[in-house]
């Protein structure tokens, strides 16, 4: 991979200097896309990754078409992506405690949020609280799965019914939102955390600015939706730039203990 331009500062990044730093600008610290096998490795001890419920697969109810069959989208996403669905969930140490951890990929259909990633949530909810520990959700996603129809939408109900569980038992659950977070993810789990943290810059609301602004037909400020206006609005706890977030997150794991 070659040297390239930050689309943010123009200014031309090492690849190598890039990757190791999980895929951070240098210079003006803007924030790319990271898959979610990069986020475990980003946040989970080394080695302590354990995957659950990894055999579950999306199910063409409707046999849904649209430019083209959305079995055909499934099969292409996979390959792309070398995961099963738009979450990998599993059982796994952050800086020695044990967690429930739980983390989106926008490469796979844009995160959008399905039958499987509902079930995938809830195994995990589950997980949790049969083991009394945390439960930790990064989350990006342009929204619902529009191929599957209102078993998509129903989603919302089933995580929120989840993670209320987690929390009837008394057990932490953080959320982490990350670029973008936008849709029925951002109205349903990923808003209910006990804490909630952000990455810089991170588009969190549930309708984008451009369908906001056709709506409304009025300008936005250009925060609007963003990691800072959000922290600003005490919609989010704090913001935290990637390589700071394992370490506080391991430090709110230890005010939890």
């Amino acid at each position: 991979m070659a040297d390239f331009k930050c689309e943010k500062c123009n200014k031309i990044i090492d690849t190598d200097m890039f990757l190791k730093d999980f895929k951070v600008c240098p210079y003006c610290k803007h924030h790319y896309l990271l898959d979610a096998k990069s986020r475990i490795e980003l946040l989970a001890d080394a080695g302590t990754f354990n995957e659950i419920a990894a055999g579950i697969s999306p199910v063409d109810f409707l046999n849904f078409i649209d430019i083209k069959p959305y079995k055909d989208r499934i099969k292409e996403s996979q390959q792309k992506t070398s995961i099963s669905e738009a979450i990998v969930t599993g059982a796994a140490k952050i800086g020695g405690f044990n967690v429930a951890l739980g983390v989106m990929d926008f490469s796979f259909m844009g995160g959008s949020m399905g039958s499987v990633v509902g079930e995938k949530i809830k195994c995990l909810a589950d997980f949790a609280i049969e083991n009394k520990i945390p439960l930790i959700l990064v989350c990006t996603s342009g929204g619902a799965r529009m191929q599957e129809g209102i078993i998509s939408l129903m989603q919302m109900a089933k995580t929120v019914s989840s993670i209320n569980k987690v929390k009837e038992n008394k057990i932490p659950y953080i959320s982490i939102i990350t670029n973008p977070t936008t849709g029925g993810v951002s109205a349903s789990f990923a808003t209910i955390a006990d804490i909630i943290i952000a990455e810089p810059e991170a588009l969190f609301c549930f309708a984008g600015p451009r369908v906001v602004k056709q709506t409304i037909k009025k300008q936005l400020p250009p925060d609007f939706g963003l990691s800072e206006r959000n922290l600003k609005n005490g919609q989010i706890d704090m913001i935290a730039d990637r390589k700071e977030l394992k370490r506080k997150i391991i430090k709110i794991l230890k005010l939890f203990s």
